[in-house]
């Protein structure tokens, strides 16, 4: 599941490629028919991801309210790209390939596979027609120099304003979201210090935290010195400061780049160290050499070395 960087990244990518444009919007599979109705010959206005959750707003043909797009990907969404030499270039999230005009190529991404390499380019502006689409694409959107297709979403709906205001409400604050004031950092300080349940799993919480997935909550966890099974209310309030803006400068980074990567170079014996404990279970950890342990919490897998996390 790609977790909240690859998220931004498509909200960035369509702010790229589609923003401010009338849009051709249609459901190949016809699973979606009614909502691309709803979305079609409207103008892409605004880009927007909370957490795991992507918003696109577009103002209907003839004018009016906002409609909004909202997905969710879940474990087997992907949006693929495709385009002409004047396309922006967004990249896929969450697809196994990448489709380059008639050419598919295999995405390199990082380890978790939530990132693509940038989409190339099929013809010069005018000469391009958008690929058939293949598999079930849920919604397919086509913009003046590109397409982006959509398969095995989680949620896929249009939302009136109201809607999607209260679908952000029962998230938690976004690291990788503004928070001059710091109201999202003591929220998530606040809703974690008043509960017994284990910060390993309080982490994963979208209505505690927006956007962690299980790769970050083992590394900052890791990087903050905590156990996972300690309870929340248990771990000190200037700690949980540091594990949000550790997953503020870690989440921007990936939305940079389009990896994670976590580790500190001194601690890279090869480049392939990109965690120190997500899927490293039985290997030695990176700093202190004892065996990274590995088990179930709250239905995924959390992983965490026992000397460099102990439990209190």
């Amino acid at each position: 599941m790609p977790e909240g960087h690859s998220v931004r990244r498509l909200a960035e990518a369509f702010e790229a490629g589609f923003a401010g444009q009338r849009l051709e919007v249609a459901s190949p599979q016809g699973r979606f028919a009614d909502g691309a109705a709803l979305l079609d010959g409207g103008v892409l206005e605004v880009c927007d991801a909370w957490g795991k959750h992507l918003f696109l707003g577009v103002r209907p043909e003839g004018g009016g309210e906002l409609r909004w797009l909202h997905v969710h990907l879940g474990l087997y969404g992907a949006w693929t790209f495709a385009g002409d030499t004047a396309f922006a270039g967004p990249h896929a999230i969450g697809a196994p390939r990448v489709r380059v005009g008639e050419e598919e190529r295999p995405l390199r991404g990082d380890a978790a596979a939530d990132a693509a390499e940038a989409v190339g380019v099929a013809a010069d502006p005018g000469d391009w027609t958008p690929p058939e689409p293949r598999g079930q694409v849920r919604v397919r959107i086509v913009g003046e120099h590109g397409v982006a297709d959509l398969t095995g979403p989680t949620r896929c709906e249009v939302l009136t304003a109201p809607a999607r205001d209260a679908v952000v409400a029962r998230l938690g604050p976004d690291p990788l979201r503004p928070d001059p004031g710091g109201e999202g950092e003591a929220r998530f300080v606040a809703d974690v210090r008043r509960r017994r349940t284990g910060i390993g799993v309080l982490l994963m919480d979208q209505a505690v935290l927006a956007g962690v997935g299980n790769i970050y909550r083992a590394e900052l966890l890791y990087r903050a010195r905590v156990h996972p099974l300690r309870e929340g209310r248990s771990v000190a309030a200037r700690t949980l400061q540091g594990i949000w803006r550790d997953a503020v400068v870690l989440m921007a980074d990936g939305v940079a780049t389009g990896r994670i990567v976590t580790t500190e170079a001194a601690d890279r014996a090869a480049p392939s160290d990109a965690f120190y404990v997500y899927h490293r279970d039985g290997r030695p950890c990176l700093r202190c050499g004892t065996r990274v342990q590995v088990d179930d919490l709250a239905g995924r897998r959390v992983y965490w070395c026992p000397r460099c996390q102990r439990r209190r």
